[in-house]
């Protein structure tokens, strides 16, 4: 405590000076915020130029070195960095003194001059002509390099961003990641298009929702958990192929690889079933590993991932038999397929008590015995119909959907079927869920009448699928918390 004390005592003595600083600056009429400054290049770009040639850029200063009448410095933007040397012989005395005694790291400094090599042979820009861009206040944290206060590095992100590196490459990758998927999907006749994100029915997901009041319209709605039911009202409407890239709302627990505000990508194609999604997944998978990290793999945790062109698949709804040594698919209510698990003795019975729908109960062992012990990439197909109320029931077993589901690691990476579009199945299925609902399961869905009343006027066959953006990060970033892949996370 007492370090701390010291180390803050310091802080705010060197804040007091810069504070000092800008009175000053301002009383002999400089600004300390400039306006603008003409960068003919970013340092990404000056790095690629010819030694010889005339630069003018700018950055924050990280490196500050002052020996005589000499002076390096280093600067950094997000993608890069360079060093700089300030001295006597090409700028005055003046600007010199005032580069010494008014400027510190964590300004921004633009800079114009010459590249060339140091002794050393580190490329460098040998200024002529400087400006300070903006002045900062607080110094940046003593031993920023690094930075590893992880309650520091969420909530001031721009700190994080400036001290470490992994955290630029990921938070790049984010951006890059994201227009990779809008590039392919677009060339591969995806539309992109807009859904709400203000709901007046809770549906598209297992997920309790994040409710709120819409005042002129005196009326509760919720925060989307999906973009699902809106998606496929626009293939009602003539668009064939069409994705989101969604920011979606689950007031549920927070955990390393889960928070109430996430992003996620949804395509929904017409006249596929989930077969043709699995093969169009696939290729795409291995395309955006390559275009992210130069290979078709993944390394996580220490274990490496080939993703071949095809994926090993397992029978969900046959693992789940093999485990319990019966059928649960003979089981037709919550009441009697807990009954028939409790016997076998195998979990607390006060966890299975708490599953409130059938799906809630075959879920519920499906996480506890057979995705703890999925590492290698599987496909899991064959699911009970009870598990999701908007899938199509396979034609040879209504009682299991066209679905399938991707696992690396144990962690489910995206989640896709053929679409119910059978307007009288699909009401008895939400109708289902409202009952579930009403006994207390606060995942289940509401029945939703505009999208019910779009299918009763047609929609072709389709196969969705969606798929968690900020999960992929983690996956093929090899980070243990779902934060390092947002660049603002909700935190206490």
């Amino acid at each position: 405590m007492a370090n701390e004390f010291i180390e803050n005592k310091e802080l705010y003595k060197e804040e007091d000076i810069r504070r000092e600083k800008v009175r000053s600056l301002k009383a002999n009429g400089i600004n300390p915020y400039a306006e603008k400054w003409n960068v003919t290049a970013d340092i990404q770009k000056v790095r690629k130029m010819e030694i010889g040639q005339t630069v003018s850029t700018a950055g924050r200063i990280i490196f500050k070195r002052v020996m005589g009448k000499l002076a390096f410095i280093h600067i950094q933007d997000v993608f890069d960095k360079i060093q700089v040397s300030i001295g006597r012989n090409e700028i005055s005395e003046e600007d010199f003194a005032f580069f010494k005694n008014n400027i510190d790291n964590g300004d921004f400094i633009g800079v114009e001059g010459e590249l060339y090599n140091t002794h050393t042979g580190e490329l460098t820009i040998r200024t002529i002509k400087f400006k300070l861009l903006s002045k900062a206040i607080k110094p940046l944290p003593d031993k920023f390099h690094g930075l590893n206060d992880t309650d520091l590095r969420y909530r001031q992100r721009y700190l994080d961003l400036v001290a470490n590196e992994k955290s630029r490459q990921v938070l790049l990758g984010r951006s890059k990641m994201i227009a990779f998927i809008r590039k392919y999907l677009q060339e591969n006749d995806f539309i992109e298009v807009e859904t709400p994100i203000i709901q007046g029915a809770v549906c598209g997901a297992s997920a309790k929702p994040f409710m709120t009041k819409h005042n002129a319209l005196d009326k509760d709605c919720n925060l989307r958990i999906a973009p699902e039911t809106y998606l496929k009202q626009v293939v009602a409407g003539g668009f064939n192929r069409v994705f989101e890239v969604a920011k979606c709302f689950r007031n549920e627990g927070m955990d390393s690889q889960h928070l109430q505000e996430f992003t996620q990508v949804e395509w929904y194609a017409s006249y596929w079933n989930f077969e043709d999604n699995i093969k169009f997944f696939t290729k795409f998978f291995r395309e955006i590993l390559i275009h992210l990290t130069g290979k078709a793999e993944i390394n996580k945790d220490g274990k490496t991932f080939v993703i071949g062109e095809e994926f090993e698949r397992m029978d969900y709804t046959k693992a789940v038999n093999d485990c319990l040594g019966f059928n649960v698919l003979d089981y037709e209510t919550a009441e009697e397929l807990k009954a028939k698990v409790k016997e076998l003795k195998m979990f607390p019975e006060n966890e299975i008590n708490q599953c409130i729908s059938l799906g809630a109960v075959i879920d519920y062992i499906y996480k506890r015995k057979i995705r703890p012990n999925l590492i290698e990439p599987v496909i899991l197909y064959n699911y009970p119909a009870s598990l999701v109320p908007l899938a199509r029931r396979s034609d040879d077993n209504p009682k299991t959907i066209e679905m399938f589901q991707l696992l690396i690691d144990g962690v489910e990476m995206c989640k896709c079927y053929s679409e119910l579009v059978d307007p009288i199945i699909q009401r008895e299925t939400l109708e289902q869920q409202a009952s579930d609902k009403a006994k207390g399961d606060e995942e289940a869905m509401d029945v939703d009448e505009d999208f019910l009343l779009a299918m009763e006027h047609g929609m072709p066959p389709i196969s969705g699928l969606g798929m968690g953006l900020d999960r992929l990060l983690m996956m093929i970033y090899d980070v243990d918390s779902i934060r390092d892949v947002v660049l603002f996370p909700i935190m206490k």
